[in-house]
């Protein structure tokens, strides 16, 4: 193809040019979406009295009908969400993210830090290779640990899905919350000065030297990327929102509402501390705690726990301490999750407070 051809291929006009068709399937797969989503409630009342003989009243008949509601819905709202988080992504890769950071003084380094957290690629597994690239460019190590709190803490994937379920308040409260609680974290881990406590290898590793500039992408790439994204993602997170969605129906179907609301109320005051307790043993992903915080939520919860259990499982799980055990001594590890787990503590009596 000649390279008059190419631009022409490219350009937004061109007939059958690979945006023009990909913008008409876009078109159609969402009037598909909204047509299978707006009839979720019929369909799951259906399956659950007509097919299953289940009456809703009943627990069995409540979780039941909760559960097929909720799995087609959750994954519905999940693969638009991941759509374009994959285009956004394609915008940020940790590499920019890394070069970014370290031209950045600590103090506006940990705020734009948390902030690309947010839409870095990022997951427990490269934990280790991101905080070495950090530390060996530059990067100060409060700022590193504000990205690495923000980037699991204040998941995209959680937002779009508070946003869709619960509104804005709920999820603008979320982020902001996480935001400030990794902020907070990178800058206190900061002014401790606790390079010491790195794994002493980390440091001796060599930075490389200046990368190719990167590779320009056209929009029918970035589209590509949001489609690559919804495959690899969907498919790795399916089994754990169908298992929260499960624990959150049994909690719809068979917890009283008064066990919930003297358990995880705003009256208890040791509720906030215990759910972080909890949280931190867990090992789940946003897209699997969101349904479960649903269900606590509709039991008589209160946001400030229910918020703290949800950061403490996202933020703070103990896979993710395991692979940072790696590069981070036990002490720091330790300083990390008290840190952390303090801002926590605050986020859920403050709002249990207010709320």
């Amino acid at each position: 193809m000649s390279a008059t051809a190419s631009i022409e291929a490219h350009a937004p006009g061109a007939v059958g040019s690979p945006a023009l068709r990909q913008a008409a399937v876009l078109t159609g797969a969402l009037a598909v979406w909204g047509l299978v989503y707006w009839s979720l409630p019929a369909v799951a009342e259906w399956l659950t009295t007509s097919i299953l003989g289940l009456s809703r009243p009943k627990p069995l008949g409540a979780a039941v009908e909760f559960f097929l509601f909720e799995v087609p819905k959750v994954l519905l709202l999940l693969t638009p969400v991941v759509f374009v988080v994959g285009v956004v992504r394609s915008f940020f890769t940790p590499e920019r993210t890394r070069r970014v950071l370290a031209r950045r003084r600590e103090a506006v380094g940990g705020v734009l830090a948390a902030l690309l957290g947010v839409v870095t690629p990022f997951c427990s597994c490269s934990a280790v290779p991101l905080f070495v690239g950090f530390v060996t460019t530059g990067v100060p190590l409060g700022v590193t640990f504000s990205f690495l709190v923000s980037a699991p803490m204040v998941n995209e994937v959680a937002l779009a899905l508070l946003f869709a379920l619960f509104g804005w308040k709920v999820a603008a409260l979320y982020a902001g919350t996480g935001l400030a609680v990794a902020i907070v974290a990178g800058t206190v881990i900061g002014r401790l000065r606790l390079e010491g406590w790195v794994e002493p290898w980390v440091f001796a590793v060599k930075p490389r030297g200046e990368r190719p500039a990167e590779e320009t992408l056209h929009w029918p790439d970035r589209i590509g990327a949001g489609r690559e994204a919804v495959r690899e993602i969907v498919a790795r997170v399916w089994p754990y929102v169908v298992a929260g969605i499960a624990v959150g129906a049994s909690i719809h179907g068979y917890v009283p509402q008064s066990f919930m609301a003297s358990f995880m109320g705003r009256d208890a005051w040791w509720s906030v501390p215990l759910a972080v307790l909890i949280g931190i043993p867990l090992y789940s992903n946003a897209a699997g705690i969101v349904p479960i915080v649903q269900a606590l939520l509709g039991k008589g919860a209160a946001l400030g726990t229910v918020l703290a259990f949800m950061m403490a499982v996202i933020g703070l799980s103990l896979p993710e301490m395991v692979i940072l055990r790696k590069v981070l001594t036990v002490r720091l590890i330790a300083v990390f999750v008290a840190v952390v787990g303090t801002g926590i503590l605050f986020v859920g009596y403050l709002f249990n407070l207010v709320l």
